[in-house]
C-alpha cells in the first residue's frame, strides 16, 4: 500500500501506483462540460497527468496555474484529475485564466482513485486524491 505525507502527517493511499515504466490503466473521467473521454483517447499525446484534492485548495491552486503556465509550447498535453464536480473546475479554470491545461473529473467513475491507486484513505482529506504527477509518453506508458 503506497501512503504520501499531509502535513507532515503519514496518509495510506488505496492500492499501489503504476509501477515507473509500465503501461498505466485506462481510466473514464468527465471533462467540464460534461461530455465523457478517457486516457487512451489521448494516446499520441506526451501527457503530464496530475491528481490532486481540489482546486478549492491553495496548493492545488497554484499547482493547476503553474502547469497551466509551464506546459504552453512543451508539446505535451497537461491534465488535473480531481474528485471535484466539474462545475467547480470550470469555474475556476474561467477565473484563473486557465487554457492550457484539460480538467478532467473522477467523480462519477472513480478510476484514478481506483486504478491508479491515489485515494487517501484517512486524514481530513480522506476520499480525495493524493496529489502525485504522472508524466506518460505517446504510448501512456
Amino acid at each position: 500500500m503506497a501512503t504520501t505525507n499531509f502535513k507532515g502527517s503519514p496518509v495510506k493511499l488505496q492500492g499501489e501506483l503504476p509501477a515507473v515504466g509500465s503501461t498505466v490503466p485506462n481510466i473514464r473521467f468527465v471533462k467540464d462540460d460534461l461530455s465523457e473521454a478517457d486516457l487512451a483517447s489521448l494516446r499520441g499525446n506526451v501527457v503530464v497527468l496530475f491528481a490532486m484534492p481540489s482546486v478549492d485548495t491553495g496548493i492545488c491552486a497554484l499547482e493547476t496555474k503553474a502547469f497551466n503556465q509551464k506546459i504552453d509550447g512543451l508539446g505535451a498535453m497537461a491534465v488535473a484529475i480531481s474528485e471535484d464536480l466539474p462545475f467547480a473546475m470550470k469555474r475556476f479554470c474561467a477565473a484563473e485564466g486557465i487554457a492550457n491545461v484539460v480538467v478532467a473529473s473522477d467523480f462519477r467513475y472513480h478510476d484514478m482513485s481506483e486504478k491508479f491507486g491515489v485515494r487517501m484513505l484517512e486524514g481530513p482529506l480522506a476520499g480525495l486524491h493524493a496529489r502525485v504527477v504522472f508524466v506518460l509518453d505517446k504510448e501512456g506508458v
